[in-house]
């Protein structure tokens, strides 16, 4: 199924998305900071919401754990 109709696939895909370029950020700052508009200023705005909300993202991680548990 499509992550857009299905929660547990879309919160695994963003946690994924920001995890990932949270840490990629924390091993090429150059590379991900240069790139802070347009289409790559993406990559950078989700680093940026990793390192400024992890405990937000650390739930959100959770949650999906929860959400598999009981109603996968």
């Amino acid at each position: 199924m499509s992550a857009i109709f299905n929660f547990q696939s879309l919160l695994s895909v963003l946690l994924l998305l920001i995890c990932t370029c949270t840490y990629l950020r924390s091993l090429f700052p150059s590379i991900v900071n240069r790139n802070k508009t347009g289409m790559l200023g993406l990559f950078w705005k989700f680093a940026r919401v990793g390192e400024r909300k992890s405990p937000y993202v650390s739930f959100a991680c959770l949650v999906m754990a929860v959400s598999i548990l009981f109603w996968s």
